[in-house]
């Protein structure tokens, strides 16, 4: 069965206090990045096939703001707004990881030493 868009963007908005050890991709720019998609996705006519949302948490906010694509299931951490347009034709365009952004069993390798002395 195929779903209702061709391509689900989320980035994490989660806010956490200043001080939280963990951080948070709100204050690292989800917001932002999350419209960038959004014009992105605009500009290129494809509004209802493919969508951007604002997710809560996805449990990497220490790496930095964190995006997820599906179906590809492409995960990207420390992404910042001059990543987007490289990322939306890379991955939502063409369906091709962006290498130098793409999370790895090595990322989630460094995101559990992060977590443990947190």
């Amino acid at each position: 069965m195929k779903g209702k868009y061709d391509k689900h963007i989320f980035v994490c908005i989660n806010e956490r206090p200043a001080d939280s050890p963990k951080g948070c991709c709100a204050a690292k720019g989800g917001k932002d990045i999350r419209f960038e998609f959004v014009k992105l996705i605009n500009q290129h006519g494809l509004k209802g096939k493919v969508r951007s949302n604002k997710s809560g948490c996805l449990d990497a906010c220490e790496l930095g703001a964190t995006v997820a694509i599906y179906p590809d299931g492409f995960w990207y951490t420390r992404v910042t707004t001059e990543d987007v347009p490289e990322i939306f034709e890379k991955s939502v365009l063409k369906g091709e990881p962006v290498e130098r952004l793409l999370a790895t069993e090595k990322t989630w390798q460094e995101l559990e030493r992060i977590k443990n002395k947190l």
